[in-house]
């Protein structure tokens, strides 16, 4: 099985707006990342997503770190500050698709945001 993790900053408190839109652009952005044969999968799968929450940006920036050791496509998304953040704050990972077990060793112990 195969699903997609996306991580968001709670500490930025985001609209739930703003929300949707960056974990929408951390979802596509990963995606295409992921390989062709994965991206079938996950597709044929049904494309599982998860959002989970994390604390701050030193703990976003971890999981970018543990993530692209074990080889998961990995997108961090940077707001362009034009509503309510300013320029360049990052808000959000995207993570997979990959297979689920190795995004779980990853983020298994975290919560739903």
């Amino acid at each position: 099985m195969y699903k997609q993790v996306i991580l968001v900053r709670k500490d930025l408190k985001l609209s739930p707006g703003k929300l949707a839109v960056q974990v929408a652009h951390a979802s596509l952005q990963a995606y295409k990342l992921a390989s062709a044969r994965i991206r079938k999968k996950w597709e044929e799968e049904g494309a599982k997503k998860v959002v989970l929450a994390v604390s701050d940006l030193r703990s976003l920036k971890r999981y970018l770190d543990k993530a692209k050791r074990a080889g998961i496509p990995s997108a961090l998304i940077m707001d362009r500050g034009l509503t309510q953040l300013k320029p360049g704050t990052i808000t959000c990972l995207g993570l997979g698709p990959a297979r689920e077990e190795e995004i779980d060793r990853i983020t298994g112990k975290l919560k739903l945001l």
